[in-house]
């Protein structure tokens, strides 16, 4: 067997290393040391396959293409195919709203599908206080809920693996109602909603107030966001009463405002919204003046990637309601029918609905909620995030 020492290998031409073809075998009990750089420096149109270490992130990601851009490699190895890290089903909860039963109109209920199984939803629990038009972020463990009407400061948190009543975590910075959020597996970052240009920021692990995080380019309200384990996208919604298709993100990790990505294929004001790891989708949605005001128009983007949104498909639903994930299955749930005319609410529903998405194409039926309501929020602990 022949062997080779050298401390630097280049090619022919001095402007990068060698191509090594067939079978390679690297032996001995060390290490390979692989290219390593931020998420920043992250390079463009590599051969797909290309391998290299994220120090943002502390994990290898390898180049999947053009359209999809960088990928981290990140298992969790105890966790059962369809399941999280904590050992439960990939669950969405739904929490809150305004339901269309009797009075008083707003409503304390959490409920719970496990993602990977179609069906109608199971109690899970009560919030702290009945509550619309809040917002939700989470990580694989802990759900939180915040801001809202009436309580527009509030915190309040559930357990993943334990069905049970939510608990107060601590308080905004500034009054919360119709805000957005993104996440990783650390830090909760909430866009505030309710005509400002306020970002918070939680650590997960740890009940307290919230921190300030940035600002938006602009005030804002009604937004929808996704999230990668890095980066966070949000819609805007409306601005100053006037509507918007405007996404901006931010770098979860490091605080500071938000800045542009692209545009949404419309309006993005009440969106239901998850993502992979890869892909963030905006389904459904409401826009005014324009005919009709529920749309069902599904858009997607590559969070990895600043641009415009692309067409993914259509939805039953308006709009108004929540939207959670597994790593590769969205759902939506509850809010207004899609394409009522103008003028007409629409009419709540119950309905949840489905995409793969990695996939495109029309929403399909999941199963019902236990009543119709609208502007009920949650998420997940398997969205792209984690």
């Amino acid at each position: 067997m022949s062997e080779v020492r050298v401390n630097n290998l280049s090619n022919e031409n001095n402007t990068g290393g060698p191509t090594i073809s067939g079978i390679t075998t690297f032996s001995g009990n060390h290490f390979l040391v692989p290219p390593q750089g931020d998420t920043a420096s992250r390079p463009d149109n590599c051969p797909p396959g290309s391998l290299r270490f994220n120090t943002d992130t502390a994990h290898l990601e390898y180049y999947r293409g053009d359209t999809i851009g960088w990928v981290e490699i990140e298992a969790e190895p105890t966790a059962p195919l369809g399941t999280s890290a904590t050992g439960v089903g990939h669950r969405m909860l739904f929490m809150g709203g305004t339901h269309d039963q009797g009075s008083p109109h707003l409503s304390n209920k959490i409920e719970f599908i496990t993602i990977p199984t179609l069906g109608d939803v199971t109690d899970f629990g009560d919030m702290v206080a009945e509550e619309q038009e809040g917002a939700f972020a989470s990580n694989h463990i802990r759900g939180i809920y915040f801001g809202g009407d009436p309580k527009d400061t509030d915190i309040e948190f559930v357990t993943f693996s334990s069905q049970g009543n939510a608990a107060d975590f601590g308080d905004c910075t500034a009054q919360a109602k119709s805000g957005s959020s993104c996440s990783d597996r650390n830090r909760g970052v909430m866009i505030l909603g309710g005509g400002s240009n306020v970002i918070d920021h939680i650590q997960f692990s740890t009940t307290g107030n919230a921190q300030d995080f940035g600002d938006t380019s602009m005030v804002q309200s009604a937004g929808s966001g996704v999230s990668s384990s890095t980066r966070g996208v949000f819609a805007i919604g409306s601005s100053d009463a006037n509507y918007k298709n405007i996404l901006e993100y931010i770098t979860i990790s490091t605080t500071g405002n938000s800045l542009d990505f692209g545009d949404l294929t419309r309006m993005g004001v009440h969106c239901n919204s998850y993502s992979s790891s890869t892909r963030g989708v905006f389904h459904s949605g409401y826009q005014y003046p324009a005919s009709p005001n529920f749309m069902n128009i599904i858009d997607f983007i590559t969070i990895a990637t600043t641009g415009n949104a692309t067409d993914f498909g259509d939805a039953s639903l308006g709009g108004f309601g929540a939207g959670g994930s597994s790593p590769t299955r969205g759902v939506a749930g509850s809010g207004y029918f899609a394409n009522a005319p103008t003028g007409e609410s629409g009419g709540y529903t119950n309905i949840i609905e489905f995409v793969e998405i990695a996939s495109t194409g029309n929403a399909t039926n999941f199963g019902d909620m236990s009543e119709k309501k609208r502007h009920c929020k949650g998420g997940s602990n398997g969205h792209g995030g984690l």
